[in-house]
């Protein structure tokens, strides 16, 4: 009993002594490289050995959740992602929608918009399954919430609130270019993301097979556009004849800005594609990275940020709406658009008041003001699934494709010394939700 209490002691002095270790060597490499522009860096930092302590962290994280020891448990085996690389092979899982009401409760989705998944509430240190959720969307002020059903796109006031909006499904053969016979979709399909407009009478629906926008009566495509549609079908009429007429988006998404009057989408195959209020194109920007993946608009409704990407990197750019309309092609330089950030391929973002605060596949965190100038960063590890903050901008809540839920307190005093970042936020609770743990857990 000596022997096996003094090994675990062991164990833990070794999990905390080599994390702080490397998260110091690496917070090192990293303001080396920025402060050189990543020239003449050497090679990043190395991960000392953990691994062979994963099954003992579990066994501590397990204990403290059934005892409610949460600060014991952090100061004796502190945050870390890579010694669990292997072991999140087989239990991570994406969480890509998560919004931060305003009495403090958590809400997310659990696994991919193609999976079955469920909806989870978080309140305090309790985690419920939210039944008559599917998949959700909100307005950046959380007024309101979009919820699908199977009659259609229900919007309600706040969180499960009033109904004010039911909106019908698309049925697949919106804007068709005339000339060409497309089925409907067989039943309804599912969203990738949903975007209620800040009136409550519409939603921005992105999905695999088409961005429309959803009207009370019916619903208006935006993209694949009428021109991309009619030079995709004419070629398979002419190489495939007996080919269904179908088109289908890859890295389709969508956002809406918070006056609702500019919405942008964009896809692997166009470029950052911006329409006012009537669906009239008014901006059509070129992108500096291989595919176009993410875009947001600043808090004021005056500024976007687009982000293309290639592979795990991408390039951030920027644009006054003030500037609309405007035109500029792929890859070159313009007056009108500034880069903003050159290292990430974007999943997520939020703002709080200048800053544009983004998650990226590599699972940092990073923020940036609309003239370019980097400000801080944050790892958490795995992709970025999801970002929120609250509305006075104190707490960012931030999932990930690892099955995590990360509670970062911004602007503190200080930043713990295990933790990897450059601004005073730590991370003051983490959620993990995996596909074969019982239930959830507090790290």
């Amino acid at each position: 009993m000596i022997f096996q209490f003094k090994n675990k002691k062991k164990q833990q002095q070794e999990w905390k002594l080599k994390t702080i270790e490397y998260a110091q060597q690496l917070n090192e490499f990293i303001k080396k490289g920025i402060l050189s522009n990543w020239e003449d860096v050497g090679d990043e930092p190395s991960d000392n050995g953990r691994e062979k302590h994963v099954d003992s962290l579990l066994k501590e994280i397990r204990k403290a959740n059934e005892s409610g020891t949460y600060e014991e448990l952090r100061e004796n085996w502190p945050l870390a992602h890579s010694p669990l690389l292997k072991i999140l092979e087989e239990n991570g899982q994406s969480i890509p929608t998560i919004k931060i009401l305003d009495d403090s409760r958590i809400v997310a989705r659990i696994g991919t918009h193609y999976q079955e998944g469920y909806v989870v509430e978080i309140k305090g240190e309790k985690v419920t399954v939210v039944t008559e959720v599917e998949h959700f969307g909100a307005t950046p002020n959380n007024e309101f919430f979009a919820f699908t059903q199977e009659n259609g796109v229900i919007v309600t006031k706040g969180w499960l609130g009033e109904t004010v909006s039911v909106l019908p499904y698309p049925q697949g053969t919106e804007n068709v270019p005339e000339g060409f016979d497309v089925e409907p979709f067989d039943g309804r399909i599912i969203p990738s993301r949903l975007v209620p407009f800040p009136d409550g009478k519409r939603v921005l629906f992105v999905a695999p097979e088409g961005i429309f926008v959803l009207e009370e009566e019916n619903a208006v495509r935006l993209l694949p556009t009428e021109e991309d549609m009619r030079e995709h079908f004419k070629w398979l009429r002419d190489e495939y004849p007996d080919d269904a007429l179908e088109m289908s988006l890859d890295m389709e998404h969508g956002a809406v800005s918070p006056d609702g009057k500019f919405i942008v989408v964009g896809s692997q195959d166009s470029s950052h594609l911006i329409f006012n209020e009537n669906y009239e194109l008014i901006g059509d920007i070129g992108n500096m990275s291989e595919y176009p993946h993410y875009a947001l608009f600043n808090n004021a409704s005056d500024y976007v940020a687009l982000n293309s990407c290639h592979f795990y990197n991408g390039i951030t750019i920027g644009v006054e709406l003030g500037d609309l309309p405007l035109e500029t092609e792929a890859y070159e330089d313009n007056e009108k658009v500034i880069v903003l950030e050159e290292l990430s391929r974007v999943y997520a973002g939020v703002c709080r008041n200048d800053e544009f605060i983004i998650g990226d596949a590599s699972g940092y965190i990073r923020a940036f003001d609309k003239a370019g100038k980097q400000l801080w960063f944050h790892f958490i590890g795995s992709s970025i699934g999801d970002i929120d903050v609250t509305k006075d901008g104190k707490t960012l809540v931030c999932s990930t494709y690892a099955g995590f839920i990360s509670i970062i307190s911004l602007d503190g005093k200080d930043q713990k010394d295990y933790e990897i970042g450059s601004g005073l936020h730590t991370e003051s609770r983490r959620w993990v939700l995996w596909k074969n743990e019982p239930k959830p857990l507090i790290w």
